[in-house]
């Protein structure tokens, strides 16, 4: 059959070709009406779903296409790596104009590739419609041994409180991306982890597997957000050490360092809790990725950050799709 539509699906459908899929958990997948998929004895099924809009989260502009393809998956496959599970297979509904169907959705389907290839997350199927803009939807199917999943809410009082990578630099990048005349201009670390940005997989299955994590999430929104979510689903509270935060070194200075480590988003590193018991068991490094402890859990529910020789409430200050004023 031929038209428009089932050409951009047949360019879609090459994610999977070539793919040796006897015996695995994805026994029929994309090109036909739904996809088939079992999974293994004595695991747990994780879902998750993220949207990844045209200027909400990226700029045609000034993102290049692959990376739009690398990070609508990877932003996904994060909240996998969150509860401590491993990806299995992912569906991709994509909506664009009929201007990006050529270079533009090549370069897309490359960086989206690359993503499934690196995060071993296969093509299950999906959907495609035209529209003005681009809005991606994108669905992941993911596994956990049975009653190993870490959940937001186990954190409890004297629990030290952690963070893996660096905070800030990927809002940072986004604001070197915006001043940029050009993407060069622009290129460093910062940079490539607002556009490349890479799940902590392995380190949240290590910390499920190894039973250190009372508590976990990603930090999409920002620490000072996501750690409220954290709080509030444990009943507890927070105090954080303002100096200890593993903040940018592109920054333009401490306070700005600060201030994008506590509420810039985009970040995609793991915040976890980890019992008194377990912390000697915590190196400060896992295969090389730097863990940071940044506070502890505290009775009640305010968040304080200590600032000096003072400490104050830590308001929530990371991204808010429904906030009025944004950032």
């Amino acid at each position: 059959m031929s038209g428009p539509e089932n050409e951009i699906i047949q360019k879609i459908s090459r994610l999977r070709r070539g793919r040796n899929t006897e015996g695995a958990a994805l026994t029929v997948g994309i090109g036909d009406d739904a996809a088939l998929w079992r999974t293994r004895p004595g695991r747990e099924v994780i879902l998750t779903c993220d949207w990844f809009l045209e200027g909400t989260h990226f700029l045609r502009d000034k993102h290049p296409a692959d990376a739009v393809g690398w990070k609508c998956l990877a932003r996904a496959v994060s909240d996998i790596a969150a509860m401590g599970g491993e990806t299995r297979c992912f569906l991709l509904s994509l909506a664009l104009p009929e201007e990006l169907t050529g270079k533009w959705l090549e370069a897309f389907l490359r960086g989206l590739r690359r993503a499934a290839r690196e995060l071993n997350c296969e093509l299950a199927g999906g959907d495609t419609t035209r529209r003005k803009e681009v809005l991606i939807n994108v669905t992941v199917i993911g596994e956990v041994g049975r009653g190993r999943a870490v959940l937001r809410s186990g954190a409890r009082v004297g629990d030290g409180i952690y963070v893996s990578g660096t905070l800030g630099e990927a809002d940072l990048g986004l604001r070197m991306l915006r001043q940029a005349r050009d993407r060069a201009r622009a290129a460093n670390a910062a940079l490539r982890k607002h556009l490349y940005p890479r799940p902590r997989l392995e380190l949240g299955r290590w910390l499920a597997e190894k039973r250190l994590a009372s508590a976990m999430m990603d930090i999409s929104d920002g620490l000072s957000t996501d750690l409220a979510r954290m709080c509030e689903a444990s009943g507890v509270g927070a105090k954080i050490d303002g100096d200890s935060l593993p903040v940018s070194r592109f920054a333009e200075s401490k306070e700005d360092a600060r201030k994008l480590a506590l509420h810039g988003g985009d970040d995609y590193e793991l915040l976890f809790a980890v019992h008194s018991r377990n912390e000697r068991r915590l190196a400060s490094e896992y295969q090389g990725l730097r863990l940071t402890r940044i506070g502890e859990i505290t009775r009640g529910r305010k968040i304080l950050v200590r600032e000096g020789a003072r400490s104050v409430e830590l308001r929530p200050g990371g991204w808010d799709p429904f906030a009025k004023r944004r950032k």
